[in-house]
C-alpha cells in the first residue's frame, strides 16, 4: 500500500509536469480511454498536472463496445475532449490482407488466435499516435500499464505496452486503485472488473489468479498456492523481453 496516496499523486503531477516541460508549455497529452482503472486514473493525474485543456482522450471501439460508456464518463468527470475511432475497418482490412497475403500458406493453421487478440492493441497504438502527431503542435501518448501487468507480461507489445512516458508502470493494482480515490475518479471505474475488451475474459480469469495474490507474491515473495506461484514465475520469465530495450549487436572497434 502506498503511505500517503496525495503525496504520490502529487509526486506524479509534478512528474509528469517535468517531463512534458521539455515538449513545451503547449505540447497536449494523448491517452486511450478504455473506461478502465488505469486509463481514468492516468488521465486525471494528466488533468491534475496539465490542466484538462491539454489532455485529449481517445476511444477506440472494435466495432460495438458494450462498455464505452464508461469511457465517455470518464471524459466528461474529467472535462476533456475527446476523439473516437472505431478501429474495426482496420482490424478487419489487416486481417484480410494477412490472410490472403501472397505466401500466406506459410501460415500453418491461417492467422493465430493471440493474433487476433492482440492486433486490435496495435492498431490503438497506431491510432494514438496518429491523433497525436495531428494535433496543432504535436502531442505526447500516455501509456497506461501498471506495474502488475508488466510483471507477468499482460500487456501487448508495441501496442498497449508502448507510449511515450509511463505514469502508472511502478504502481502495483491495489494502488492505482488508491490513487483512484485521492483523485476522485469515480468509484464504479477505480473497482470496474478489469478486462482487456478483446478476449471475452477478466484479466484475473485469463491470467489464473487474482490481482491481489499478484501484489501480494510481487511485494513479499509469498503466494499460498504453490501453482499459482509457478505459473506467476513462468510469465514473468516469458515476458520479461517487453519490459527489455530490444536487443542490438554491438559492434567491435576492430569490425570499423
Amino acid at each position: 500500500m502506498l503511505r500517503d496516496a496525495k503525496k504520490t499523486a502529487a509526486s506524479l503531477c509534478e512528474w509528469i509536469r517535468t517531463y512534458m516541460s521539455a515538449a513545451g508549455e503547449t505540447t497536449k497529452v494523448v491517452i486511450g480511454l478504455s473506461g478502465g482503472k488505469d486509463s481514468s486514473v492516468t488521465a486525471a493525474l494528466c488533468v491534475t498536472a496539465l490542466g484538462c485543456e491539454r489532455v485529449i482522450g481517445v476511444l477506440m471501439p472494435n466495432g460495438v463496445q458494450k462498455d464505452i460508456e464508461d469511457a465517455k464518463q470518464i471524459a466528461r468527470h474529467l472535462g476533456i475532449r475527446t476523439v473516437t475511432v472505431n478501429i474495426a475497418e482496420a482490424v478487419n482490412g489487416l486481417l484480410h490482407a494477412v490472410a490472403t497475403a501472397e505466401g500466406c500458406d506459410v501460415l500453418s493453421n491461417g492467422i493465430s488466435d493471440d493474433s487476433k487478440i492482440n492486433l486490435p492493441a496495435r492498431i490503438r497504438m497506431a491510432t494514438l499516435y496518429a491523433v497525436a502527431q495531428s494535433l496543432p503542435g504535436g502531442a505526447r501518448v500516455v501509456n497506461t500499464c501498471n506495474a502488475s501487468e508488466d510483471y507477468v507480461g499482460y500487456s501487448t507489445k508495441y501496442g498497449d505496452a508502448a507510449g511515450d512516458f509511463s505514469p502508472l508502470q511502478q504502481l502495483l493494482v491495489h494502488e492505482v486503485r488508491q490513487l483512484g480515490e485521492v483523485l476522485g475518479v469515480p468509484h464504479d471505474l477505480v473497482y470496474k472488473c478489469p478486462s482487456d475488451g478483446l478476449s471475452g475474459l477478466s484479466d484475473e480469469d485469463k491470467l489464473g489468479f487474482t490481482y491481489a495474490e499478484l501484489d501480494h507474491y510481487i511485494l513479499t515473495g509469498e503466494c499460498e498456492s504453490t501453482a499459482t506461484k509457478e505459473r506467476i514465475d513462468r510469465l514473468h520469465r516469458m515476458n520479461l523481453h517487453k519490459l527489455q530495450l530490444m536487443p542490438a549487436y554491438e559492434l567491435q572497434t576492430q569490425e570499423r
